[in-house]
């Protein structure tokens, strides 16, 4: 059983919000760290003022409150993981925090030395470089994210053939009350969780498979003109990038398996698109 008793969500977004909700109802300390005050916070959960630029204020905060484990839900951005997350981690090394979790959440990044992944890589070697026990969760792509693949002519834009498999997960499934992250950090002991990288995956479909399903074909191109980063994602899909077990550095599938994590929740139905979006 989990020994992690107190947390802090960094950010309250798409991910944060659900992961700050379902470990309150687990019953253990939640606080969520944010730079405004005007944020509602889910029953249960504490919402801390805090400039996540100045280590020596988090630092406090992470003492105060006896955290645990630190779980950033906070986007690298525009290659900036000096300025978004390198705060927080010192700040985690400094009040001898048990559990930093990254925020990555999606393809795995290992490897990758440009664009965004490339800074979440940069982040990650970071974290084990200075020695703080880190998480980091890998799930490929967001279901629901999918709808937004589609272009103005209604068509899912491809690279290539688009018959590569991406690995897609349910937000829910990653961070709600009963997602796949409140379960490991409540039920796991310590010794599973340290220094190691899970991989999920909620779906295995192809981005043909993507167009059948939303009724629609794919538009077979070169670029997606005005959206570079889609442009930069979908040529990772192509070569198989987008697989939450693809290894960058061979560029192959690595040996854990796009779905090696499933294995952690055993019996847990993990939701489709057509159960996601309601198709």
């Amino acid at each position: 059983m989990s020994a992690y008793k107190s947390f802090a969500v960094v950010g309250g977004g798409r991910v944060g919000l659900p992961v700050a909700a379902g470990l309150a109802a687990k019953n253990v300390s939640v606080i969520i760290l944010s730079r405004s005050s005007t944020k509602t916070p889910p029953s249960g959960v504490q919402l801390v003022q805090v400039d996540t630029s100045d280590t020596a204020a988090v630092t406090a905060v992470l003492k105060e409150h006896k955290v645990d484990v630190v779980i950033s839900t906070v986007d690298v951005g525009g290659g900036e993981w000096d300025v978004v997350q390198k705060p927080v981690v010192d700040a985690a090394k400094t009040a001898a925090v048990k559990l930093y979790i990254p925020g990555e959440f999606g393809v795995p990044t290992d490897g990758h030395t440009v664009g965004m992944l490339g800074s979440k890589n940069k982040f990650a070697q970071y974290v084990k470089h200075i020695g703080v026990p880190y998480l980091r969760i890998h799930n490929g792509g967001f279901i629901e994210f999918v709808p937004f693949f589609k272009g103005p002519d209604g068509k899912i834009p491809a690279i290539g053939k688009g018959e590569t498999p991406i690995s897609l997960t349910s937000v829910p499934d990653i961070a709600g009350e009963r997602g796949f992250l409140v379960h490991v950090l409540t039920t796991l002991p310590p010794s599973e969780l340290e220094n190691r990288t899970l991989r999920i995956e909620g779906e295995r479909v192809t981005l043909n498979e993507i167009a059948r399903k939303l009724k629609t074909t794919l538009n077979h191109v070169e670029s997606v003109e005005g959206q570079e980063f889609l442009t930069y994602m979908l040529k990772i899909f192509e070569y198989g990038g987008g697989s939450s077990g693809w290894d960058e550095v061979n560029k192959r599938e690595g040996s854990e398996g796009a779905a090696s994590g499933n294995a952690l929740w055993p019996g847990h139905h993990w939701k489709t698109i057509e159960e996601a979006l309601n198709l």
